[in-house]
């Protein structure tokens, strides 16, 4: 026994490993189980884990299955608008790892003209999307006793209608595009009230928020596959930006174009409405929750 505790004593340095004499493959085969933000975290462990990183078999499973498609329409937008998807100028050049590829998904990225946006939210790699009040028909929109556009840094799109006072309210939408398969949820983005600021200091004008509380706002979705949707509520909560809940649509196959319609209507014409902010229609993968947001459900 003694013997062989002082080889083992002699030789304790010649066979101490590390993590850094793991094989790349065997570090990215560990990578696999883990999140985008967890495979960047460790990337600064070591070279090796480095290396395994920014593999492409690590980060060809955090993509959406359709990600040729989304990289197509990012890399449009980037040479229709010469930057990056956030406003940054530069020249554009080809992505060419799938690492890249996710980090650009990330980021925002327009389309027609600007109105609308997608991109992948970073922790789980599903789509989200926001769509403009201006991509929406709304009954009325040009004529300025019933709605205005507002100017405002609380809207992605920095803009949105307003709608002062009105008897018929209707806004509706539609969309063609191709989602990565999967489950999702679609929301209306409103705020009762007129936020501005005051000596620096968000305040929200109220006094023209009237006839919500009389019927309820019917919200509707449909797909060209024929799921629908349909849900009610009275709004409520001035001062506060709500994303209510539509319903929920599932895609099976990721390379089919799907049709969304989605609408709003308070249509009682017994009682005029208004003092409402209208924004975007939001989609969000079924049970992704942003933070300080508040949501609701039926």
């Amino acid at each position: 026994m003694g013997t062989g505790s002082s080889i083992l004593g002699a030789d304790a340095d010649w066979g101490e490993t590390s993590l850094g004499d793991m094989p790349e493959s065997c570090v990215a085969a560990v990578l696999l189980n883990l999140d985008p933000p967890e495979i960047c975290q460790v990337a600064c462990l070591n070279r090796a884990f480095r290396g395994a990183a920014s593999a492409d078999c690590v980060w060809a499973g955090k993509l959406p299955a359709n990600y040729r498609y989304l990289a197509a329409l990012a890399a449009a937008a980037d040479d229709e608008g010469g930057g990056d998807g956030d406003g940054n100028v530069k020249p554009c050049s080809p992505i060419s790892t799938k690492k890249g590829i996710y980090a650009r998904l990330c980021r925002p990225t327009p389309f027609d003209a600007g109105t609308k946006e997608f991109w992948i939210e970073k922790n789980k790699g599903g789509l989200c999307m926001s769509i403009s009040s201006k991509a929406m028909a709304i009954t009325g929109i040009e004529d300025r006793r019933y709605w205005s556009h507002l100017v405002t840094d609380e809207s992605r799109f920095h803009s949105v209608a307003y709608l002062q006072q009105i008897w018929w309210l209707e806004v509706g939408g539609e969309l063609d595009f191709c989602f990565p398969a999967g489950s999702y949820s679609l929301f209306f983005r409103l705020h009762l009230g007129r936020a501005h600021r005051r000596m620096g200091r968000r305040v929200c004008g109220t006094e023209l928020i009237h006839g919500w509380d009389a019927r309820p706002t019917r919200f509707q979705l449909s797909t060209s596959d024929e799921q629908q949707a349909t849900s009610e509520y009275y709004l409520d909560g001035p001062g506060s930006w709500i994303l209510y809940h539509v319903g929920d649509f599932v895609i099976s196959n990721s390379d089919e174009l799907t049709s969304l319609k989605y609408s709003m209507m308070q249509i009682d014409c017994t009682h005029t409405k208004g003092g409402l902010c209208v924004d975007s229609v939001v989609i969000y993968p079924k049970g992704y929750r942003r933070e300080k947001m508040n949501t609701v459900y039926m």
